[in-house]
């Protein structure tokens, strides 16, 4: 059985927990352990020779060598210092030269989960925090209309100003002018529609009548201009994106089966500490039957995008650091980061306040 501890309460970031936070793809678990810091826990990442994938602390109980330093064998993950064999729990199973195992000789797991080429990882506020239900679904990984491609960036910067940036989609026509731009003015301007439901908060933005931008023109047929959409989900674990566009006047906007250019974004948005964290993204594409399959054109696009989108993230974050604390102002397009923020905020002081009292593990 998995052994699922979490670290000190004095260690702990003040992040929402009992929550799935993503923490990394499928596809990165190969033949090596992946170290990789989740809410300021030091993790290494593995898969067992029968697919079970596993997370433990990345610490050694013998002389504290990271776990990710070491092997992957059939039965687990070894030490690179002396050999000690780990299973995907966490428990010590071989000690070469000893045939003692020791009661302690053992290490924090957590649960990880794998769903959709996604890697769910639970982080719970006390050490007997366990999940009441699976992490969410991702359909469209496995739709046969989409096809898609992701990656992974670290920022340096903290997690919520990456969810401000998903959220508040008019910087487009400024920052990403050579692929998903388009006009900065439409974008400033567009029809802008603000919803929420829990911990939920959808942001959808409509611009009828706009020129299709350099991504959208070369991955689809248009015969001129295009009506365009964008509907962002914010959830507390990640973000969903559904972009496109189809011709002028060929559907309306809010037909949730409307035709044309459809990317949907998925945006696992994990901090690694309070000022840094994890970006996981894919983007799905379904190609046009009649043209040269963009997917790849899409997938090199978005991350071009998203580059852009680092550099900007982490200038603001220098910015901050460098002017201290200082009044801000907001404008119209704030309203979907601020009820994002505000979410936040309301499930990190739950955490907080079912954490205090509890001794540390």
């Amino acid at each position: 059985m998995t052994q699922t501890v979490q670290a000190p309460l004095a260690s702990l970031p003040s992040f929402p927990l009992d929550q799935w936070y993503v923490a990394g793809f499928s596809w990165e678990l190969k033949d090596a352990p992946l170290a990789r810091t989740l809410l300021g826990q030091p993790l290494v990442l593995f898969r067992t020779a029968d697919g079970q994938v596993a997370a433990l602390e990345d610490r050694c109980c013998h002389r504290e060598l990271p776990l990710s330093c070491g092997t992957v064998e059939d039965r687990g993950l070894r030490c690179g210092y002396h050999g000690m064999l780990y299973d995907h729990g966490g428990r010590c199973l071989e000690i070469p030269g000893q045939e003692r195992i020791p009661a302690k000789a053992c290490v924090k797991s957590f649960e990880l989960r794998e769903r959709d080429q996604i890697l769910w990882i639970w982080m719970g506020t006390t050490p007997d925090s366990r999940p009441a239900a699976e992490p969410p679904a991702y359909a469209v990984h496995s739709d046969p209309d989409y096809r898609f491609g992701g990656g992974v960036y670290h920022y340096d910067a903290p997690y919520q100003l990456i969810h401000d940036n998903l959220l508040d989609l008019s910087h487009l026509g400024y920052v990403h002018l050579k692929t998903i731009g388009g006009n900065a003015s439409i974008h400033m301007n567009a029809e802008l529609k603000v919803s929420q439901e829990g911990d939920s908060v959808k942001v959808v933005r409509w611009m009828p009548d706009s020129e299709p931008p350099p991504t959208y023109a070369a991955a689809w047929p248009f015969k001129g201009r295009i009506d365009r959409w964008q509907e962002v989900e914010f959830h507390p674990s990640h973000v969903r994106i559904w972009t496109g566009a189809m011709d002028k006047d060929a559907d309306r906007l809010d037909n949730p089966q409307r035709q044309g250019f459809h990317m949907r974004g998925f945006h696992g948005v994990t901090p690694e500490t309070e000022t840094s964290a994890h970006y996981f993204w894919t983007i799905a594409t379904n190609p046009h039957p009649g043209m040269q399959d963009p997917t790849q054109l899409v997938i090199d696009q978005t991350a071009a995008t998203f580059e852009e989108d680092k550099v900007v993230i982490e200038a603001q974050f220098r910015n901050q650091q460098r002017f201290g604390s200082r009044p801000v102002v907001d404008i119209h397009v704030d309203v979907g980061p601020n009820r994002a923020r505000r979410v936040i905020e309301r499930l990190r002081a739950a955490s907080a306040r079912a954490r205090e009292g509890v001794a540390p593990a």
